[in-house]
């Protein structure tokens, strides 16, 4: 027997998830209103069905995956409660955006008067390919009915623990990657300014080499996501909220990424800024 997935959005991860449950046989939806082309091509090639508003969207639905960039979680939420409130039969809405536990519980919140089950999950890793899954966690006291996910092309791996434990893993996860990327780019750029990366890079490939072959790969590849970043660590800083020095620190990373996403936009080439710089520094 099939199942029915609604998804939103349709960004690289929305797509991708969307593209391996339509690859393993169930069927998946999305709404395109408001989206760009390259949006709707993604949706295309994925094989999700582009229903006409909300309601068509959920209706008859067994889940609904809410995949954005974290700023916008708690405003889809809100915007699909007219729709999930006029349904008898309710999709389950899990959360699957890189949001800290508070948030999680307050989207839990907004979504608890439809009646609809709420489950919060977390997304490790980039979005499926062939050969490839992101593992994605789950919890939250209907997470046992999200398991069938795991039949249909998904790495789906439910957890113990209350709404709000999917997305502490997922922020201290990526608070551990996404924060040391941003260590490293942030003492390639001091040592650049003083006239000394090349001895740092030096240093590092004969004490540090296996540090130096991650920052070679993660720095650069960070460049065209570091917008998507800012949202990120702040919803991490707000993870750590009652650890102020940490809290701060993460802060300042969002801060960061949104320094390093500017200068991504505003690049042309030969352009002397942080992103030529950390290039340069790193021999690229």
């Amino acid at each position: 027997m099939g199942i029915v997935v609604a998804i939103i959005a349709q960004g690289t991860m929305g797509a991708g998830v969307g593209r391996r449950l339509s690859e393993s046989g169930a069927t998946v939806r999305t709404l395109l209103a408001g989206r760009s082309a390259q949006s709707a091509e993604r949706a295309r090639a994925a094989g999700m069905a582009a229903m006409a508003d909300e309601r068509s969207l959920l209706d008859g639905a067994d889940f609904f995956l809410s995949i954005l960039p974290p700023g916008e979680a708690e405003s889809l939420a809100r915007r699909l409660v007219p729709a999930l409130s006029g349904l008898h039969k309710k999709p389950i809405y899990v959360d699957c955006n890189a949001v800290s536990p508070q948030t999680a519980e307050r989207i839990a919140a907004i979504v608890a008067p439809t009646g609809a089950e709420f489950v919060d999950a977390g997304i490790i890793g980039g979005p499926p390919r062939p050969g490839y899954s992101p593992h994605i966690y789950a919890c939250g006291p209907a997470v046992a009915q999200t398991a069938v996910l795991r039949d249909w092309g998904i790495d789906w791996r439910p957890i113990d623990g209350p709404i709000g434990a999917a997305s502490g893993l997922k922020m201290s996860y990526a608070g551990i990657t996404k924060g040391t990327t941003a260590i490293a780019a942030a003492m390639l750029l001091g040592a650049a300014r003083f006239g000394c990366g090349e001895a740092l890079i030096a240093e590092l490939s004969a004490s540090q080499p296996d540090m130096l072959k991650r920052m070679r790969g993660s720095i650069p590849s960070m460049y065209d996501k570091a917008y998507r970043w800012v949202g990120e660590m702040e919803e991490i800083s707000d993870f750590l909220e009652a650890n102020p020095p940490s809290r701060d620190m993460y802060a300042a990373i969002a801060r960061l990424y949104a320094f390093l996403a500017a200068a991504e936009a505003e690049q042309p080439p030969g352009a002397d800024n942080a992103i030529t710089t950390l290039d340069g520094v790193l021999g690229r």
